[in-house]
């Protein structure tokens, strides 16, 4: 006898940083509005609203190419504290509901509500409650996708944006996924999406053509999801508790550091702010391995790392000049960090959602 589905609901508040703003300064609600960087410091869209999508502008895009195509887009610095309280706000009304909560990103997170007793164990009904009370609560509205999977609900949750609601019951995932293109795939971003498009895979239906080994010999060990998530298959349990793997910093840089003496004598402030960073962070005793990153004037980029249980500001030189020597070019962005090996149990939110840039 098969257990019964799971119940996954996969809550992303529409636009979130900029609705906090719209929010707080109704004038900005008619206007194209960005919330990021400056175009001169070399600033980004941390994320934007629909007025401005309009124009073709996306969360990752340089700030100065989006005023290339909106100029008189607003852009606004963000407020972190701001938007950390009213996630805060969410996260309490989340669990009301379920114990079960694994939170993406400041504003989006996957709820497991399978054994909730609440709105007659409904987990739509549930999800049409929560959006009405972070509405009520907050003053922003959140899309939710409620499947069977994590996969499912969060490209359900995208389906009616903004401010609605998606529902793929259990028999409903076939047909839902095999019409999907291959470029909404969990992993799948524009190089991959590419080949697959360049292989004859345009859609999930396209894609289950093709055997595990296939899909293995073009795509590695990546090939295996591949072959499940074209099915609608995802048996990722909703996980309230997220290992982080890594600690880093980095900074860009302008004008661009010019050489190879320049970079190294920034390594030191960076350095510093690792060790404060891995101190907070309590991951002293989980260092395997330390990295830097280098993004050169082209925008082209390098990681170069090696096996270390110690930060050492000798062996972050020896790593950047090592990167350095791959482009050879002034740098954009320098960074350092460590990977970690044992579970830290500590969660990473990102400031940008999923996003393929």
């Amino acid at each position: 006898m098969n257990a019964p589905a799971r119940k996954i609901i996969h809550c992303d508040c529409d636009c979130f940083y900029a609705a906090v703003e719209m929010r707080d300064n109704p004038a900005l609600r008619e206007v194209p509005l960005a919330v990021g960087g400056q175009p001169g410091q070399r600033g980004v869209v941390a994320t934007c609203n629909y007025e401005a999508r309009r124009y073709g502008i996306h969360s990752a895009m340089a700030t100065a190419q989006a005023l290339k195509l909106c100029p008189e887009l607003v852009v606004i610095p963000p407020a972190m504290e701001k938007y950390r309280i009213a996630s805060r706000q969410i996260l309490a009304i989340y669990g009301d509901y379920t114990d079960l909560i694994e939170p993406l990103s400041l504003d989006e997170a996957y709820l497991d509500v399978s054994d909730s007793p609440h709105c007659k164990g409904s987990a739509t009904l549930i999800a049409q409650e929560i959006r009405k009370r972070i509405f009520a609560t907050v003053g922003i509205t959140a899309s939710a996708g409620v499947a069977p999977n994590k996969f499912v609900a969060k490209i359900a949750s995208d389906w009616n944006k903004p401010d609605g609601l998606c529902l793929v019951r259990p028999d409903e995932v076939d047909a839902f996924v095999a019409a999907l293109p291959v470029k909404k795939l969990h992993g799948v971003g524009k190089v991959t999406a590419a080949k697959l498009n360049n292989l004859g895979a345009h859609t999930c239906a396209d894609l289950r053509n093709w055997t595990m080994l296939e899909l293995q010999h073009h795509f590695g060990s990546f090939g295996t999801r591949l072959h499940d998530l074209c099915r609608g298959i995802d048996n990722r349990a909703v996980c309230n508790e997220r290992e982080r793997k890594s600690v880093s910093v980095e900074e860009t840089y302008t004008p661009d550091v010019p050489d190879l003496p320049a970079c190294i004598a920034l390594l030191p402030e960076l350095f510093d702010n690792l060790n404060a960073r891995i101190a907070r962070a309590g991951a002293r005793k989980s260092v395997q391995k330390l990295f830097v990153k280098l993004k050169f004037s082209d925008f082209h980029q390098t990681t170069v790392e090696c096996v270390g249980t110690a930060p050492h500001v000798g062996q972050y030189a020896k790593l950047m000049e090592t990167g350095y020597a791959r482009g050879k070019q002034p740098v954009r962005l320098l960074g350092v960090g460590v990977r970690l090996g044992e579970a830290e149990n500590l969660e990473q939110l990102s400031l940008f959602a999923d996003a393929d840039v």
